[in-house]
């Protein structure tokens, strides 16, 4: 379990994360959504202990970063997957790690083939692509087999398998028990694979809640009918919201799909279609972080 409190930090003149409290649960994927310059590295780094909040508290298993006796037993964290010593293979960088935290050498054999990065493991890394190096920092993460997990963009650089790979593992982590925090740019695979969304804006929360559950507020009725102007007024005295999509449809929001057909019978209205469309991540995520996808994070 990861739990903030109150957390903020301060870099001179700008707040970067703002009296963040959250508790983050095992047994589930909890995507970390929010615009550059949110502060979810910065949120990552003093959960981590790289950062030293300016108040507030962050803790994982109960206790400060610091004071864990076995940090990388406990935690695994990939935050930058330069962190490496070019000239080092993968394989020496990951005994190195595993030498360093009291760890068995075969835990790095263990790592290498889960990431599939068995035949490139005694390759130096300065030559590895970023797809690559995201592997090793997984593998690298996953060493100490923790019961928390923090990866910042782990799919960054990786190819369509190589997504769909991260996506059974950190589900696979999940289902076993470990508390899961990942953050990621792409709203269609955070979609795929998270069980709860915290959402940062300008360093503060906007949401803090399941998938289903905010996907199913962003949910809406796509209806065809040669009298569409007709259920159109209709389903706004009701008090649903329409658009005309391109193809002539009718998009309403804010009535059920029965609803939507038990109002078009009462006055008469013929239908071609009537279907539920479920809500998407992208367009929950952009109504949640409005017009500051590019903001810069400033206190006021």
């Amino acid at each position: 379990m990861i739990e903030l409190r109150g957390l903020t930090k301060r870099y001179r003149a700008r707040l970067a994360v703002d009296r963040l409290t959250v508790t983050v649960e095992p047994g589930r994927v909890t995507g970390f959504l929010g615009p550059n310059g949110s502060g979810k590295t910065t949120t990552m780094r003093c959960i981590l202990g790289l950062a030293r909040p300016t108040a507030g508290t962050a803790t994982v298993l109960g206790r400060a970063y610091r004071d864990l006796a076995h940090p990388v037993r406990e935690v695994g964290a990939l935050v930058d997957p330069r962190a490496r010593h070019p000239g080092r293979t993968a394989h020496a960088h990951l005994l190195t790690l595993a030498r360093s935290n009291a760890l068995p050498p075969h835990r790095v054999d263990d790592v290498v083939e889960l990431v599939g990065l068995a035949p490139v493991a005694h390759e130096r890394v300065r030559g590895f692509s970023l797809g690559m190096a995201q592997r090793l920092g997984i593998a690298g993460a996953l060493l100490g087999d923790p019961e928390v997990l923090l990866l910042d963009e782990p799919v960054n650089g990786l190819d369509p398998e190589g997504i769909r790979w991260v996506r059974g593992l950190l589900r696979d982590l999940a289902d076993e028990g470990r508390t899961v925090l990942v953050s990621s740019h792409l709203m269609s695979e955070m979609q795929d694979t998270a069980d709860h969304l915290v959402v940062l804006g300008r360093g503060r929360l906007l949401a803090d809640v399941p998938m289903a559950e905010l996907l199913g507020a962003y949910a809406a009725v796509r209806v065809r009918s040669p009298q569409a102007p007709l259920l159109a007024s209709a389903v706004q005295r009701a008090g649903g919201h329409v658009e005309l999509e391109i193809d002539g449809a009718l998009r309403i929001d804010g009535l059920a799909a029965a609803d939507v057909g038990d109002l078009a019978h009462e006055i008469g209205v013929r239908l071609h279609e009537l279907s539920p469309v479920a809500g998407s991540l992208e367009e929950a995520y952009l109504a949640l972080t409005g017009d500051d996808v590019e903001y810069r994070a400033v206190a006021p």
